[in-house]
């Protein structure tokens, strides 16, 4: 008897599983974290032994490219991209974009070009075989805590773009930030575009708010719009010009980030459909994603638990009578004897 009821609590804990992450926000929001950990883990640890056959090359972040690009179906979430044509030069450059969460690695991947890496913070090279899939791409690790390093780390890199043909892409806040407005910038990435004299394509990624939020718990499906803004160029100019370079790129940031805001929660509004949601449960869910699956599944359920209430049970109730759902068998007045039909009746 003991062995049955486990084997039925085990056959309930994937069925309450499932409903808790239709219908538990804080759930639904960690088993998509979960998963997108354990995606990020799974790639480094199939594609290193790869990567490792070319030895440390930029061009291994092409695998990694196409192996976080399929997530952003299993999420349901939308990209769109504005401005790439900008990039499409020859040449090295630096891109700084603004940082919100780790689903920035979903559109990063769409919009980063060939011949290009990331500057990441050299903690990133501790993380198993994350750090080592990370370095086989090469990817520039910089410490954020040692000033000279950080400044030697920004000198090897201004020369190696300009050798190489490099393209360098780095955060300049330095930090995830969700708030509305960006933070101050660090003047790193422009240092190094003025001492290597190329030019800054500032990125913006539109808020994750409306369908992505590590403060509320919520990560629903949605659209994430990306902006490629014209280049700066930095040629003439000299380490003293870089504070105002700095706040030039981020107010242009901002401003294009402030009208994104605005637009993309006027489209949110405008498109998406009247659905049915629990209270708690983020807006914006895509058709075509897991949880939209799984409701489907539940309710064609529930639907064809209350049809069956609404089937008369086996054999017949009792004369004069009819069922009226969960309301069982009920008699009526007036209504024709079995067996007769509209013509037998007295007129």
């Amino acid at each position: 008897m003991e062995v049955v009821l486990l084997h039925g609590l085990l056959l309930l804990l994937p069925l309450a599983a499932l409903l808790l992450y239709r219908y538990n926000a804080t759930f639904h929001y960690f088993c998509k974290v979960a998963f997108f950990n354990c995606w990020i883990v799974a790639v480094s640890t199939l594609l290193s032994p790869f990567a490792a056959l070319w030895g440390r090359s930029v061009e291994n972040m092409k695998l990694l490219r196409a192996a976080i690009r399929p997530l952003k179906y299993f999420y349901g979430i939308k990209i769109q991209v504005w401005g790439s044509e900008h990039l499409n030069i020859k040449g090295p450059y630096v891109i700084v974009c603004n940082h919100q969460a780790s689903l920035d690695l979903l559109g990063i991947v769409e919009i980063i070009p060939d011949h290009c890496v990331p500057i990441v913070k050299k903690e990133l090279l501790y993380m198993g075989t994350v750090g080592w899939a990370c370095w086989l791409s090469g990817m520039i690790f910089i410490d954020r805590h040692k000033r000279e390093d950080a400044i030697n780390v920004i000198s090897q890199t201004a020369r190696t773009m300009q050798r190489e043909k490099l393209r360098v892409l780095i955060f300049p806040e330095g930090t995830r930030n969700q708030d509305k407005s960006m933070l101050p910038f660090k003047r790193g990435a422009f240092h190094l575009a003025v001492q290597a004299q190329v030019p800054i394509f500032p990125i913006v990624i539109s808020p994750y708010r409306e369908f992505f939020s590590s403060k509320d718990k919520k990560f629903t499906s949605g659209t994430c719009t990306i902006r490629v803004l014209p280049k700066v160029e930095t040629q003439g100019l000299s380490p003293k010009d870089v504070p105002e370079l700095t706040e030039t790129v981020r107010q242009t940031m901002a401003d294009a980030l402030a009208e994104m805001s605005t637009n993309h929660c006027g489209d949110q509004g405008a498109e998406q459909p009247p659905l049915l949601r629990c209270p708690g449960a983020g807006a914006g869910r895509g058709t075509g994603s897991l949880e939209h699956l799984l409701g489907s599944f539940f309710q064609r359920l529930l639907q064809a638990g209350n049809a069956a209430q609404m089937q008369p049970p086996l054999g017949r109730g009792p004369e004069h009578s009819v069922w009226l759902g969960p309301g069982g068998w009920q008699e009526v007045q007036g209504i024709l004897p079995r067996g007769k039909s509209i013509l037998d009746a007295e007129l």
